[in-house]
């Protein structure tokens, strides 16, 4: 979908679920403008305070393009920050800080993702906050957390870190290998998010039924440790692999003619249904496969096999025989197959921003995954140009005049 189109448009006049909901972001990377990203999909107002020199670190990832002004922008801040205003204030100046504590009872919510403790030695944590907004929710997300005493305090942390920490590097690698870092993406920023969104939504429901609000610690480090869930699971319950020996299933990726395809088979019944189905019906009584180990322990026999079978094919055409015959598989798509593939178009997963520097192509980012009944998707707008919203975002909350927002600006405490 393009800027400004909307899915589901029979339910715009719904409004969204968050309407009225406003959101002060102290934010940069992926962590937070993640999750404040989708509060402004479901209808939060999301200011976004960034520093008045480069702004968000986000803006200066690569690859990037340029806004009207010549500057860059990068892909970490272009796929984070659509549908938000950008305001450009200085926290560690007098003025900075108190212009954020004069914005803070405006908002709803506070959030911050700095390192840990950063935002308190400013003046600027939650006491500080609550001190002057009592019913703020106040979010913040770190790699290691606020509260308690850890280890890892004052570490910098980005997504890999904490997936590292987690265990579920040395549970991947192979033997004899260096971890791959960050297979999936930024798996410890998203997930990250997601945690912080369910902490905001139920910090809110909890502020409506009493009045108070409260503080919500979300660390890097935690959420990864529940996304790695079966690391410790699995150890406790005695099944400690060696590097590169897998889980005890068929969950492995196999060659076709012209990609590559995983399937996943954990229960016997399945193994049936696969020997079967790539014509090799012996391995259903063939003792080396006769346990779920067996088929950890042999699995480059069942690699030959399949691979053998899907070698006239192409990955999806293995797939759909492999789906039709009851097995769980997927093509592995590529970058352009992404793009293109039907399904992602029909849910509206694609938002395409047209770029400001002559590249004809448009930026594409991934769509709000939560489709709603009673919600539209969309519209959204284009992310901000840096200190985009400064001036009218403090006339409007604050009351300031041209003459104090000049004299802030020369100050340098805002952009």
């Amino acid at each position: 979908m393009n800027l400004g189109d909307i899915g589901n448009i029979e339910a715009l006049a719904n409004g969204k679920p968050l309407d009225g909901v406003r959101i002060l972001a102290l934010e940069q990377m992926q962590a937070l403008p993640y999750a404040t990203q989708l509060l402004a999909r479901l209808g939060a107002t999301v200011v976004k305070v960034e520093h008045p020199k480069g702004g968000d670190l986000g803006r200066g990832s690569q690859p990037s393009m340029k806004d009207p002004q010549g500057r860059s922008v990068g892909a970490t801040f272009l796929r984070n920050n659509l549908s938000k205003q950008s305001i450009c204030v200085d926290l560690k100046s007098p003025e900075g800080r108190d212009l954020i504590l004069r914005l803070a009872p405006r908002f709803d919510v506070i959030a911050e993702n700095f390192k840990g403790g950063t935002l308190a030695r400013m003046g600027l944590g939650y006491d500080d906050i609550r001190a002057v907004h009592p019913a703020a929710v106040y979010l913040s997300i770190s790699g290691f957390g606020n509260t308690v005493p850890t280890p890892y305090d004052g570490w910098p942390a980005y997504a890999g870190v904490a997936e590292a920490m987690s265990g579920l590097y040395e549970w991947k690698r192979q033997p004899g290998q260096p971890p791959a870092v960050s297979p999936v993406g930024a798996l410890g920023d998203i997930g990250t998010a997601l945690f912080g969104v369910i902490g905001i939504l139920a910090a809110l429901r909890h502020r409506d039924t009493t009045g108070v609000g409260q503080y919500i610690d979300v660390a890097m480090f935690d959420a990864m440790v529940s996304f790695a869930d079966v690391v410790v699971n699995y150890w406790s319950m005695g099944e400690r692999p060696e590097p590169g020996q897998g889980l005890k299933m068929v969950l492995d990726g196999f060659p076709s003619g012209d990609g590559w395809f995983i399937i996943q088979v954990g229960r016997e019944h399945e193994f049936e249904r696969l020997a079967t189905l790539v014509g090799h019906g012996e391995w259903i009584t063939d003792a080396r496969f006769a346990t779920r180990a067996g088929w950890r322990e042999h699995i480059d026999v069942i690699r030959s096999g399949v691979a053998q079978w899907a070698a006239a094919m192409t990955n999806i055409q293995a797939c759909q025989a492999l789906s039709s015959a009851g097995i769980a598989a997927g093509p592995c798509l590529s970058a352009q197959q992404v793009i293109d593939d039907p399904h992602v178009a029909a849910r509206n997963m694609l938002v395409a921003m047209p770029r400001t520097d002559g590249v004809a192509e448009p930026v594409i980012s991934p769509g709000n995954p939560v489709k709603m009944s009673a919600v539209a998707d969309g519209p959204e707008t284009r992310v901000p140009w840096l200190g985009e919203h400064t001036d009218q975002v403090l006339r409007a909350e604050l009351g300031l005049t041209d003459e104090q927002l000049a004299e802030l600006r020369s100050a340098g405490a805002i952009a």
